[in-house]
């Protein structure tokens, strides 16, 4: 079993950053890949990046990054705009079947 815990989700103005935090608990070790979704009010998920086993980071639009000491998944967001407003979900995948989300947390983009 895994556990997810995702914080620091925020009311920011436009152009502002946030970094979001989930904190991974549980066998962790037998995580293959690490990844960071969002869901906008009424629309589908939506993959924003995966973060294979071994690899530290990733850029794209935003950063994630795996903390090998804390257990800490992380996705940083600069320049956000109102598009970004959204629940953001971590995710955790084992192989298989087997997958784990966190519960979620909210960004508000607004001026």
């Amino acid at each position: 079993q895994v556990q997810l815990v995702e914080s620091g989700g925020a009311l920011v103005q436009p152009g502002g950053s946030l970094r979001l935090s989930c904190a991974a608990s549980g066998s962790i070790s037998s995580i293959k890949t690490w990844a960071w979704y969002r869901q906008r009010q009424g629309e589908r998920l939506e993959l924003i990046s995966n973060l294979p086993r071994g690899v530290d980071s990733v850029k794209g639009r935003f950063t994630t990054s795996w903390d090998n000491v804390k257990n800490t998944l992380s996705l940083q967001m600069d320049n956000l705009n109102i598009d970004d407003t959204a629940t953001y979900f971590c995710y955790a995948d084992i192989g298989g079947s087997i997958r784990y989300w966190g519960q979620g947390t909210q960004v508000t983009v607004s001026s």
